[in-house]
């Protein structure tokens, strides 16, 4: 074995890793969950306050995020992650274009058509069994409650995007699951994460009904 940490022969001609290696890999994640839950409480703070900025930090944590779940074998959170980092994009430019709309401090709205409401129970219902079916098949950590959450945060992430008050709503239930998820798993920086965006969630949800102002798509 190795001072530094480096991969060794096993004694069945197989490679392995050292101990050190272990240490820094453990280490290095880490850090990763640590800086993805700074990031994330500054994520939430603008996501209150529907700040545009909050997209920018959002591609910061989703790529963090994404890793941390990659190491764990967390499939369907590391992709959810990955899917954050690009809705950031489209994020962005839809509240910059709505922004103009409203006055300081006031929060832009959009009124949910029926339609996305139908559509977006038939995604979780068909998207969250199909998910979970994948997700047992390719050793998921935790296949219900990565695929339920999982599924959940996409169409919230989408409601986000568009400033639908009701978004609030998915987020608390995706929030409650993904924070149990990360304690089955042993994140529990991430679980601290998530269950301050459950606080947020709810907070949020009053902050932009008394604040909101309904404008055009």
């Amino acid at each position: 074995m190795t001072e530094g940490g480096s991969v060794e022969m096993t004694e069945g001609g197989s490679l392995g890793m050292t101990e050190g290696g272990s240490v820094e890999m453990t280490n290095w994640i880490q850090a990763i969950e640590i800086f993805a839950t700074v990031t994330g409480i500054a994520y939430v703070v603008l996501e209150v306050l529907q700040k545009n900025a909050m997209w920018v930090l959002g591609i910061l944590t989703g790529i963090a995020c994404a890793v941390s779940f990659g190491v764990q074998h967390v499939w369907a959170s590391m992709g959810l992650n990955l899917y954050y980092v690009a809705m950031s994009v489209v994020g962005l430019v839809q509240w910059r274009k709505a922004s103009g709309q409203v006055g300081e401090g006031e929060i832009h709205l959009q009124a949910i058509p029926k339609q996305v409401v139908v559509w977006s129970a038939v995604l979780l219902v068909v998207g969250s069994v199909t998910l979970i079916q994948v997700l047992r098949l390719t050793g998921d950590a935790a296949p219900v409650l990565d695929g339920t959450a999982s599924v959940l945060s996409v169409i919230g992430t989408w409601w986000l995007a568009q400033s639908y008050l009701q978004q609030w709503l998915l987020w608390i239930v995706a929030d409650v699951l993904s924070t149990a998820l990360c304690i089955s798993t042993g994140q529990y920086w991430m679980a601290a994460l998530y269950a301050l965006y459950t606080l947020s969630a709810v907070y949020g949800y009053f902050h932009w009904q008394k604040n909101g102002k309904w404008v055009q798509a």
